[in-house]
């Protein structure tokens, strides 16, 4: 699939953002030409109102501020948004902070990085602009994948709202830093808010906000979804000046999300201990096996059932790389191998002999399957790192202290020479505030949203695939509706049926018109 987003100004009309209030005449008109996942071309008019600061109070408005997108002419049939669907997609990669400032139309947000800590694992180290993405919406984790949602949303004639926010390593003239944790989460929730405060002004359906992000952003946007109108960061959102308004929204889009990060570690040695690095050398396999048994203490503990149909019960270590097999890479590598023509499926078997087909179903063992993804991209532990490096140990930082321990492994273990190892006192609410976990198992939140579509790569090993499938065991064993599959043979970052996202969108929110668009992924 090919987008074009080559838009161009053609007339703007006066007005402004008057404290939290959206000017509906504030917008410049932009034409752009999206390409469907089918090949075929749509010319899209669009208003398009810039940089709007969403908060009374900003720290700092060049990323507490958002763009707003809204279709009016089609393939040259006029369209009224008035109550289309509202996508929410953020550009958040790394738990950096993304910004709306330089954007010159839809999918134009970037992200870049602060100026202090460790570079974030996984994901660009200075700076990335969101760009248009190749053949199956890949072309980085922030970007393309996003960009991809965006467009086809914009050419369904959904809204699209794209909001900026603040991220780690920002520091300000006294040195301090301001995008920590939880910043990114509380930014988020006020850019909802100023949206859902302008019902009526803004154009599309405020009850029916679909966030979308990727991978720090993916988890970000589940967070969004599990923590609606939580009391937990009241006082942060009274502190910028957010609207008084509902921040709950109706559904999660997510693409690898990295999340849970109290458990991410244990969860990673779970899945990719046995594997090697990119050099060949193997991590510290007491240190992966002291990890693995942290999971599987954690898992016994959140006794999460496998999905319907799954014909698995409680999920544990013991029986998760067979869960795993049969309800997400098997059926991937199905679909990739069915989708073949004839000569493309004997090359790929003769090339995958581990993989036995009887001409309906992919079969494999757990073993195998690591084998043929071969390296993990993170060495051990690979998001509390003991020498304070990885970038979660940026995002948990004070304002004082770029980096910090935020599990009491990591701390034990550190090799930095701190003077206590133990977490800091503030810790432990700060990963309240940043796990949708906490909102969906220890406090189970009412306002959540109730539509979750979720996708990863199977060859993604920036994250643990424990991760996405316990966030969508525990969202359906709480009576949510759940869409959830891996992508075979993808990386991190992969969105390869984009146009079932846009289908979906209109199917969970009822909006008809919609309804049609798209053709089904390539």
């Amino acid at each position: 699939m090919a987008l074009n987003a080559s838009a161009s100004t053609r007339s703007s009309t006066g007005g402004g953002d008057t404290g939290l209030v959206f000017d509906p005449d504030a917008w410049t008109k932009l034409t752009t030409t999206v390409t469907d996942t089918e090949g075929t071309e749509h010319a899209v008019t669009y208003h398009f109102w810039k940089a709007i600061t969403y908060v009374a109070k900003p720290v700092d408005a060049t990323y507490q501020s958002l763009n707003v997108s809204v279709p009016v002419e089609i393939d040259g049939t006029a369209v009224d948004a008035s109550d289309a669907p509202i996508l929410f997609a953020n550009s958040v990669g790394g738990y950096m902070p993304s910004s709306v400032a330089d954007a010159t139309g839809v999918g134009g947000a970037s992200m870049g990085g602060g100026t202090g800590g460790g570079a974030p694992s996984g994901a660009p180290t200075a700076s990335a602009s969101a760009s248009a993405p190749g053949a199956n919406g890949n072309t980085n984790a922030t970007g393309g994948a996003m960009n991809t949602n965006q467009l086809l949303a914009l050419a369904a004639g959904y809204v699209v709202v794209e909001p900026g926010a603040r991220g780690r390593g920002l520091k300000n003239s006294a040195g301090e830093y301001y995008g920590s944790a939880p910043a990114v989460i509380v930014d988020l929730k006020a850019a909802v808010r100023y949206v859902r405060s302008n019902k009526g002004r803004i154009p599309g359906d405020t009850d029916r906000i679909v966030s979308a992000g990727t991978s720090a952003g993916g988890a970000v946007s589940t967070l969004l979804g599990a923590s609606g109108d939580s009391p937990l960061y009241d006082k942060y959102l009274r502190e910028i000046g957010a609207a008084d308004a509902s921040d709950a929204i109706f559904a999660v889009g997510a693409w690898c999300p990295i999340t849970d990060l109290e458990h991410a570690d244990g969860a990673y040695e779970w899945n990719w201990g046995t594997n090697t690095l990119s050099t060949g050398k193997q991590v510290d396999q007491s240190v992966s096996k002291d990890l693995r048994a942290q999971f599987a203490e954690y898992q016994a503990t959140v006794r999460l059932r496998g999905l319907k149909g799954s014909g698995f019960g409680t999920l544990t270590a013991r029986n998760y790389d067979a869960y795993l097999l049969k309800q997400y890479m098997e059926p991937a590598a199905t679909t990739h191998l069915a989708a073949l023509s004839d000569s493309e499926r004997e090359t790929y078997l003769a090339k995958n002999t581990f993989i036995t087909w009887d001409g309906e179903k992919a079969r494999f063992t757990w073993a195998d399957y690591l084998t043929h993804v071969g390296a993990r991209k993170k060495s051990v532990p690979a998001f509390d790192a003991f020498d304070l490096s990885a970038g979660e140990n940026n995002e948990f930082g004070s304002a004082t202290t770029a980096n910090r321990h935020f599990t009491a492994y990591g701390a034990r273990n550190d090799t930095t020479g701190l003077s206590t190892k133990r977490v800091e006192s503030d810790i432990p609410e700060l990963l309240n505030l940043m796990n949708p976990m906490y909102h969906l198992v220890e406090k189970v939140n009412s306002k959540r949203s109730r539509h979750w579509w979720i996708r990863l790569g199977t060859n993604d090993t920036d994250t643990s695939h424990v991760i996405s499938a316990n966030l969508a065991a525990r969202a359906e064993n709480l009576g949510d509706e759940v869409n959830h599959l891996y992508y075979w043979d993808q990386g991190h970052g992969a969105n390869t049926d984009p146009a079932d996202f846009i289908t979906w969108i209109a199917e969970v929110t009822g909006h008809k018109r919609a309804a049609a668009f798209s053709a089904p992924a390539q």
